[in-house]
């Protein structure tokens, strides 16, 4: 039971922020969506490090491996996943006009969606791994660690979630159809955690590499896109008060209930 609901509830965070769009007005205001975006960077930073690579650590102390090589290994190749995902996968950033990836004839709306969905990716890799950890007794991570760490992703999600369904909104797209593909874009969270706890529970041995590879993936997409988005233009500020709220309260989180 506590397996299911650590995948539903980052997918709970995307529904809700997707949500907004019955709420709110058509254009969301910069200076929230700016603290927003830093918000979900700040939760996505601190998690990596206090959810993935810490106990990606420990776990290789208890194997007797230095722990250093897994973390090194792991996050490296997450990273290089993830670079790969970006230049495959076509997708279009909110604000930008140039498409990345192959070429393809998708819609506007579609390839903005993909791009929320390949944020996601990590993120239900992230969960899942840590899901999958609590099912190993000698793992050293607890289903409230795992628990924690599922409720920051649906944190971060919520802004994510309204603000792919607020341009869409505002581009015109009916309010139930902007709200179904901001939902849409996070429903890959638990089928990436459900495949990933799948092939961690025959590969326990690389359970250090996989944390510390979902870290590397999420870093990613922090420093690739949430960053640089988030920091564009003006009230550059308040993005980076928004990443250090995020990052503060989710290694507050993480330490005190994990």
């Amino acid at each position: 039971m506590e397996i299911a609901i650590g995948l539903i509830i980052p997918f709970l965070g995307t529904i809700l922020g997707s949500a907004m769009v019955f709420i709110m007005k058509n254009k969301m205001n910069e200076k929230l969506e700016k603290l927003l975006s830093g918000f979900a960077a700040g939760v996505m930073m601190s998690a990596s490090v206090w959810s993935l690579l810490i106990p990606s650590m420990d776990m290789a102390k208890e194997q007797n491996v230095p722990p250093w090589i897994p973390s090194a290994i792991g996050f490296s190749l997450g990273i290089v996943f993830l670079l790969i995902l970006d230049s495959i996968i076509p997708h279009l950033h909110i604000k930008k006009q140039e498409t990345e990836g192959i070429k393809a004839k998708f819609k506007r709306e579609t390839m903005m969606v993909l791009a929320v969905t390949l944020h996601n990716i990590p993120e239900g890799m992230a969960v899942g791994v840590t899901l999958a950890g609590t099912l190993l007794h000698n793992s050293g991570i607890t289903i409230m660690g795992a628990l924690v760490l599922a409720f920051g992703i649906a944190i971060q999600n919520f802004p994510e979630g309204a603000i792919i369904s607020m341009p869409l909104k505002s581009e015109g797209m009916s309010r139930k159809k902007a709200f179904l593909y901001g939902t849409l874009s996070g429903i890959v969270e638990p089928i990436a955690g459900i495949i990933t706890i799948l092939l961690t529970s025959i590969v326990i041995p690389i359970l250090p590499y996989i944390l510390a590879f979902a870290a590397g993936a999420m870093i990613y997409v922090v420093v690739e896109e949430l960053i640089p988005e988030a920091h564009e233009g003006t009230h550059s500020n308040i993005s980076t008060i928004g990443i250090a709220l995020g990052f503060v309260l989710m290694m507050i989180l993480d330490v005190a209930l994990g």
